[in-house]
């Protein structure tokens, strides 16, 4: 698909997936496209809950237990074998897959996306997300495994990226005065992908299994579907505001002390990377998610091994208890990662809004300042087996977390303009795709070491924390070293020009470049939130269920 002009009665008209399509009228709904951005993040989300697949997929052939591999049988025949069933590990390489293709899709659609608009990325990204799942399903009908790799691993991974920057962009144009709050409220919904996507496939599994299969590729499918319908919506659903819009009555902030990263210039992509500023944010965001993103790994286990009996009221060590009583601190401990992915979902909601206020600069010294005394902390309170201030500090911890992702594309819009963020953004991600394996590397591996080395499992942890603490300074050093981006590396008028006609051929009339919400819109406004609301507080309900267990 292209942008071309398709010809009627001599008339040359826009295509319909074009980015001159669907530049806003006066009057249209700002509060319409935030929804249509969720509608998109709540579906490719569902990336984070990949693993509820995962058990299931072990024991596709034997479907009661799994039929293991021949023991001299190579990985590569394991690769087009159908007689035997998957091991987790070669199914955990669909996780890897899915955040490398993200941030190098990211990175190199970037650009593309901003002159092709956010309806033709997101209908591209539904037609990969979707059809990757469908390939999937072929690959688990089928049992080979490289399918799945390459349906949702490689293709679904390419969904991933250009639907996760989609909306980036056009948010931060459509609200200029609260650039903060609109990145949050779309990203919020990646993080609340599995909360609703999880449960979903649990529901269709259960559904779909028999003494036949069990019931994960039809599962895929129906996925496949409901997504699609959810994506297309929200893809359809977008809409860029003319170039220089603004919302009626509101006036740019004057230059002051505590908004002097506001840049009032743009810069284009090609050249940002080339900036110190740049890689100082990519170092923002990689040493927040890196340790993040450990802690999310680790979480179930570290509160097992860390607080064992006294979970459920003994005084034991976690090598001390039953099976029975293992089974019961791991429902404790499912409803604790239950409880710091609502922190994750809000975080990035809640911090992206202080932003705000209190500017991107200073939200991220918040996140490394108030982050390391929560880190370098833990391990006190573990020993002192305080559980609600171990919980309460590690929330806190996964609330910033997710607001580190849904602060850095206003950041970035503060640094470098309006103009080419979305694609900014994009090459910004590759510090996600670092910190995915630095974050569950260093800490899995070090976790071993202690063990090793015949530190009990209570402890094991505690270095990790301090090395995670570590990171976080290095990340307050980077963000205090972030200055305003010279001039020198700003786009000039005509360079800015010759972006800005990328699927806008007429300037607006002035009249036409402020104006409030047509009153006639609001109902639909409010029909289109609750589309998307009522399967993210569905995913909360049960996530909320989960957590009750925690307090028991």
């Amino acid at each position: 698909m292209t942008d071309a002009f398709v010809l009627d009665d001599d008339v040359a008209k826009p295509a319909f997936l074009s980015k001159e399509r669907i530049i806003a009228r006066p009057g249209f709904n700002r509060w319409l496209v935030p929804p249509a951005a969720l509608a998109i993040h709540l579906c490719i989300g569902m990336a984070y809950g990949f693993s509820v697949f995962w058990l299931p997929l072990s024991k596709a052939v034997g479907i009661t237990a799994a039929t293991a591999c021949v023991p001299e049988m190579g990985f590569f025949e394991q690769i087009f074998a159908s007689n035997c069933d998957w091991q987790i590990s070669m199914l955990g390489w669909i996780y890897t897959l899915f955040f490398v293709f993200l941030g190098c899709s990211a990175a190199i659609w970037g650009g593309w996306l901003e002159h092709a608009g956010p309806r033709k990325a997101g209908v591209v990204s539904a037609l990969c997300w979707c059809g990757g799942l469908l390939i999937s399903a072929l690959g688990i009908y089928t049992h080979q495994i490289w399918l799945l790799w390459l349906g949702s691993g490689v293709i679904g991974g390419i969904g991933l990226g250009l639907g996760y920057i989609s909306p980036v962009s056009t948010l931060i144009k459509w609200f200029p005065d609260k650039r903060g709050m609109a990145t949050g409220m779309a990203i919020m919904g990646f993080g609340g992908g599995a909360m609703v996507g999880a449960p979903l496939a649990a529901i269709l599994m259960n559904h779909f299994a028999s003494a036949e299969g069990v019931g994960v590729w039809q599962s895929f499918v129906v996925m496949a579907v409901i997504y699609f319908i959810f994506m297309m919506g929200g893809a359809l659903s977008y809409r860029v505001p003319p170039t220089g819009w603004k919302p009626a009555g509101w006036t740019a902030p004057v230059a002051k002390a505590n908004n002097a990263m506001i840049t009032k210039g743009h810069v284009h992509v090609n050249t940002a990377w080339k900036t110190p500023q740049f890689w100082l944010v990519w170092a923002v965001l990689c040493l927040n998610v890196s340790a993040g993103i450990g802690i999310i790994g680790m979480a179930s286990p570290l509160l097992q091994e860390v607080f064992a009996g006294k979970l459920i009221g003994v005084d034991l060590a976690f090598n001390e208890l039953s099976s029975a009583q293992l089974v019961e601190i791991a429902a404790i401990a499912a409803g604790f990662t239950g409880l710091l992915s609502l922190f994750n979902i809000g975080g990035r909601f809640f911090w992206a809004s202080c932003s705000d206020f209190i500017g991107r600069k200073g939200t991220y010294f918040v996140f490394f300042g108030l982050g390391f005394a929560l880190y370098a902390s833990v391990p006190m309170l573990a020993h002192l087996g305080s559980l609600a201030l171990f919980v309460l500090a590690f929330c806190i911890i996964l609330s910033m977390y997710g607001g580190g992702f849904a602060t850095v594309p206003a950041y970035l819009a503060d640094l470098f303009g309006t103009q080419m963020v979305g694609a900014i953004h994009g090459r910004l991600l590759t510090a996600w795709a670092v910190a995915g394996v630095l974050g569950p590397v260093l800490v899995n591996y070090l976790r071993e070491y202690q063990l090793s080395i015949g530190v009990e499992k209570a402890a094991a942890y505690d270095i990790t924390l301090y090395i995670l603490a570590g990171l976080l300074v290095l990340g307050f050093i980077c963000n205090a070293l972030v200055r305003p981006v010279a001039p020198k590396y700003f786009m000039t008028e005509a360079e800015l020009a010759a972006e800005r006609a990328h699927g806008e051929k007429s300037a607006p009339a002035a009249s036409e470049l402020e104006w409030s919400a047509d009153p006639s819109s609001k109902p639909v406004a409010v029909a289109a939130w609750l589309v998307v609301g009522i399967p993210l507080a569905w995913g909360v309900w049960i996530t909320l269920q989960k957590t009750v267990v925690l307090f028991q």
